[in-house]
Order: C-alpha cells, then sequence, then structure tokens
C-alpha cells in the first residue's frame, strides 16, 4: 500500500475532526476523500502532512512513518490547495524558485517554464503574487506541487477557485500524470461531477468517519440503498448534506 491510513484520529477538546479512520490507497490510484464541510478532509491530509499531530492512530506513507523517515516521505510527495499564501512580494517565478531549491530540482529554470507554459501562467512570471487573481494563485500552486514529479500528490480542492476551462485543464493534466507516471493522487472537492470523472476510489466521510468506500458505483448503491447504473455522486452528496442538516437543526 502506498497510503495507510489506521484508526485515525484527531480531536480538539471536546470536537472530534477525525474519528477513527482507517483507509488504503494503492500505488497509481486516484482517491477521492470527500464530504460535507466538517467531514474531516483536510484534517486527515494536514496529519499526512506532518502539519498536525493525531491523537491516535498511524499514519503509513511508502511504507514509512513520519515519525522517523519524514524527510525521505517529504522529498517523494507535494501538496497544493487554493488557500495557500505565498509570500506576496515575490514574483511567480522567484516564489517557485523558492521551491525548486527545497526539492532540489535539477535545471529549475526550465522545469518551472514547462509547467508555467503547462498550466497557462507564462505570461504571469515576472509578475507579484499579490497581483494575481485567486485562480492565477491557485494555478501557481499546482505548478508548485509538480515541481518535483511527486510519487503521492495530495490536492485540497485544488480547483475551487478555477474556471469551467482552466478547472478541465487541470483535471487533464491529473489524468495524463496518472497515465505517464503512476502517480497517486489523493483529491478533496466539493464538486462531486469532477471527482466523479478521475478518481479510481471514493472514501466517503461525514463528521470525522468514513461511511462508505469503493469505486463510484459502490459508493452510489451503498449510500443511495438502491440498483443504480451509473455513478449519481452529485445525489450520495446532496443526500447525506441534507441528512447533516437535518441532524444540526434537530439538535
Amino acid at each position: 500500500m502506498l497510503v495507510t491510513i489506521e484508526r485515525l484520529t484527531k480531536f480538539y477538546g471536546k470536537f472530534t475532526a477525525v474519528d477513527d479512520v482507517s483507509f488504503v490507497v494503492q500505488p497509481g490510484e486516484i482517491a477521492g476523500l470527500v464530504g460535507p464541510n466538517g467531514a474531516g478532509k483536510t484534517t486527515i491530509i494536514h496529519v499526512m502532512l506532518g502539519l498536525i499531530s493525531p491523537n491516535a492512530g498511524a499514519v503509513r506513507l511508502f511504507g514509512k512513518s513520519l515519525e522517523t523517515d519524514r524527510e525521505q516521505i517529504l522529498q517523494r510527495l507535494n501538496f497544493t490547495t487554493p488557500y495557500m499564501a505565498f509570500p506576496a512580494r515575490l514574483t511567480v517565478l522567484e516564489n517557485l524558485t523558492v521551491f525548486a531549491r527545497i526539492y532540489a530540482i535539477r535545471n529549475p529554470a526550465a522545469k518551472i517554464n514547462e509547467l508555467l507554459d503547462r498550466f497557462g501562467i507564462a505570461q504571469f512570471r515576472n509578475k507579484p503574487i499579490s497581483r494575481l487573481s485567486s485562480g492565477e494563485t491557485t494555478r501557481v500552486g499546482l505548478c508548485k506541487a509538480f515541481l518535483n514529479n511527486p510519487e503521492l500528490l495530495l490536492l485540497d480542492e485544488p480547483t475551487a477557485y478555477l474556471d469551467i476551462q482552466a478547472a478541465l485543464q487541470v483535471r487533464d493534466v491529473l489524468l495524463e500524470l496518472q497515465r505517464s507516471s503512476g502517480t497517486t493522487i489523493l483529491y478533496t472537492s466539493h464538486n462531486m461531477h469532477e471527482v466523479q470523472r478521475i478518481c479510481d476510489k471514493i472514501i466517503f466521510l461525514q463528521h470525522g468517519k468514513v461511511i462508505a468506500t469503493g469505486t463510484p458505483i459502490e459508493v452510489t448503491r451503498r449510500i443511495l440503498k438502491e440498483h443504480r447504473e451509473a455513478p449519481a455522486l452529485d445525489e450520495v452528496f446532496i443526500r447525506i448534506a441534507g441528512r447533516q442538516s437535518d441532524e444540526a437543526a434537530s439538535n
């Protein structure tokens, strides 16, 4: 297993953000970690990055533990989110050059230029981050995520600020990367159509717990409790979110 999460638990005071979560992701899979707001998706990713420590459970990446092999693990993965903050006064090129040095990228200028072209922001290379739109900054984050040709890519709502055309471009790049390099991707998003199109496996969370795992069609059938011929993750999400709203109103 490339990713193994075993009985992961994280709480803040009386609030349990992640509650006894277990799942695996095989090499080369694109796995969707999905669920309503507050389901625990981002917390799990932050634990996997070593940004926060769990209260219980274990995370193993590439068969290794962050506690003993942190540097080796982090060199082999990457991460982005549209909520990432870059140094605002540095240009796009300067920001990416800093990350290229961190990852010890050979010929960083060529790699950066390739990624800027791929994500359609080459014209912004000398523009300060502070002068970019949210969508443009999101694409800088995606360039950063691909710098080291990661074996494992953690993407937290990577298309949240992108227009439809740019989101489709990102989806195509992810699928191309998975096909050509066998990259494993763990992907969070509220866009169920997007998740349904690209993910091999779905890990559906609610209130910090896994409520269903499997292919998109398996998760659809399990949660809707109906036989379906095609996945319907939009319906699944609406059903779970509606149930969560009803529970909140009754408390």
